[in-house]
């Protein structure tokens, strides 16, 4: 800081004590008496404050904030300080912090420096461009910390309605004092959202012509946004103004929400008539927004798409749900080999005839392989089971144009199962068995007798010639046949967890179940298997239960006594 010694009243004792050098100063630098008028300026000082004059007043020339910081300097100056004389002859410098203001679109902060004779040498540093790179650099923190949290919040949901929700509620927040999203057509209708700042957010079906918003129908479509200054915020409809807005609409941007591939929909931003309209800035921070809300929505819309049409396959792909049928009593039970799965490559299926005596067709069966891409086959060979039920009576011959179906196909694997013929005969169940290179069913006696079905045969889809082997089985009341496939018996457990379940454990689960029904009979297996492999891997697992109840069913159907079948 620059300090005067001696006595500096005009321009000519500063030029002697202190040279010219602050007249040649870049910075704006004034010399005020302690009256309060300009002593001196130097050229920088001229060029900011052209009306200023030496020897006029300092209020009234130069801006109110310098004229009331130097009179406090000169009040400062008459009071005494207590650790220095009065006339230590030293120039001072003002405590405190430092004075600033602004001067036709330019910030100074304001420097002084006291000579020993009370004049005051103020120099003005402008900081015009540092406020503007604070202001900027503020601004961008925080929209930065708008932006993470929209991804934050929006990224959170893959529900549609929720980043709807979402989206409406943060530009309301942030952007706007009310925002409305219209998401693309759905049928005739559009799902709307809307927002008013601090209000609930509201989300509806409407039929709309995106044409009395303008700009509303190119956003929908993709297309660059229109500037906020060619929509009249008088001419919006009313359904573009939420509920709650209070005033009139001042400024209105439209903007598009650019998904994957398809637009993701259209946001309009309103802001009252006392507010601000939209600038540049603005406009581009909303097509910013927009971009983070478009990719979120975009994705959340692909995955309930995609969710649709897989619950609508998968539909197709899952065991059905089995229960009592023309007499007879059917459980069946399914894991697939990963929790996360709900399909896999073993499956079970049943079929009630077409006549309250004739036969019911079932079948359980294991592809080769495991996940999806098993699943797919289990559905084929299930669609080409359903369309082969007629000739259904004949196991062979089925089995034979399966297995040319299979063998015809694309893919390289090859299915095991066991196909059941059962008709309910008096209080006796009377089965058809015949397996293609799948594990033999057993059966439970009502003694507690585990037997097992002397049925065998060739897998399927594997060979162009196959053999089959049919067993002819007769339940009486309370006896069940089960059917299971190889991920049962081979289930890894024990101590070490590499101990098969095995047949044996499986016969003497069996043994336990007599008497009991279809669905008792599964469960009571399942929760051993599952015991018995913990937290292991292993394979897909299915059962099915084939029970001659202890007593029937029975409901009239067209004039004929028939058992209830409930899918």
């Amino acid at each position: 800081m620059t300090t005067f010694e001696g006595p500096v009243r005009s321009a000519a004792g500063l030029v002697a004590t202190a040279g010219d050098s602050w007249l040649r100063a870049p910075l704006p630098a004034l010399l005020v008496d302690p009256g309060g008028r300009v002593v001196e300026m130097n050229a920088a000082a001229l060029a900011v404050f052209p009306e200023a004059r030496c020897g006029a007043p300092l209020r009234g020339t130069l801006p109110d904030w310098l004229a009331d910081a130097h009179g406090r300097l000169v009040e400062e100056a008459e009071e005494p300080a207590a650790e220095e004389p009065a006339d230590s002859g030293e120039a001072r410098e003002s405590a405190g912090p430092l004075p600033r203001g602004s001067h036709k679109g330019l910030s100074f902060e304001a420097h002084p420096t006291r000579t020993s004779a009370g004049d005051v040498v103020w120099w003005l540093v402008d900081e015009t461009d540092r406020l503007l790179a604070e202001t900027a650099l503020s601004g961008e923190r925080e929209r930065t910390a708008i932006l993470a949290e929209v991804s934050t919040r929006l990224l959170a949901s893959l529900n549609a309605e929720r980043c709807r929700e979402a989206t409406v509620e943060l530009a309301a927040r942030h952007l706007a004092d009310a925002a409305v999203l219209v998401a693309p057509r759905t049928g005739r209708r559009h799902p709307l959202a809307l927002a008013v700042h601090g209000g609930r957010v509201g989300q509806r079906l409407m039929s709309l012509d995106p044409a009395d918003v303008p700009g509303l129908g190119e956003a929908l479509q993709g297309f660059p946004p229109v500037p906020s200054r060619w929509i009249d915020p008088g001419a919006l409809p009313a359904w573009a103004v939420p509920e709650g807005f209070q005033g009139p609409v001042g400024s209105v941007v439209v903007t598009p929400l650019p998904g994957y591939g398809v637009p993701a929909g259209a946001l309009i931003l309103l802001r009252r008539g006392e507010e601000a309209a939209f600038d540049a800035s603005e406009e581009v921070f909303a097509r910013v927004f927009a971009a983070r809300a478009g990719a979120a929505l975009s994705a959340a819309r692909l995955y309930t798409e995609q969710a649709k049409v897989t619950d609508t396959l998968m539909a197709e792909l899952l065991p059905p749900t089995l229960r009592h049928v023309d007499g007879v009593d059917f459980a069946g039970g399914y894991r697939a080999s990963k929790d996360t799965e709900r399909v896999g490559g073993d499956f079970y299926d049943i079929h009630p005839g077409a006549e309250p005596d004739s036969e019911t067709f079932a079948v359980l069966g294991d592809v080769s392989g495991k996940g999806l891409d098993a699943a797919v086959l289990t559905g084929k060979i299930r669609n080409t089971l359903q369309a082969l039920l007629p000739m259904a009576d004949d196991h062979a011959r089925t089995l034979g144009l399966l297995n040319g179906a299979l063998l015809n196909g694309r893919h390289t694997r090859f299915a095991s199962m066991v196909l059941v013929s059962v008709r309910r005969e008096d209080r006796r169940a009377r089965l058809r068995l015949s397996s293609a290179g799948h594990p033999r069913p057993l059966v439970v006696r009502s003694s507690g007798a585990v037997e097992e079905v002397a049925t065998s045969g060739t897998v399927i889809g594997a060979l162009p010639d196959i053999r089959v082997t049919t067993a002819h089985v007769d339940l009486e009341p309370g006896e069940t046949c089960l059917l299971f496939t190889d991920g049962i018996t081979e289930a890894r457990g024990g101590p070490l967890g590499d101990v098969f379940f095995g047949e044996e454990r499986l016969r003497a689960a069996l043994a336990d179940c007599a008497g009991m029904p279809a669905e008792a009979v599964v469960e009571h297996v399942q929760m051993l298997a599952t015991q018995w492999i913990g937290e292991n891997p292993h394979d897909d697992m299915a059962l099915m239960a084939v029970t001659a109840p202890r007593t029937a069913h029975l409901a009239v159907v067209e004039g004929r006594t028939r058992g209830r079948y409930t899918p």
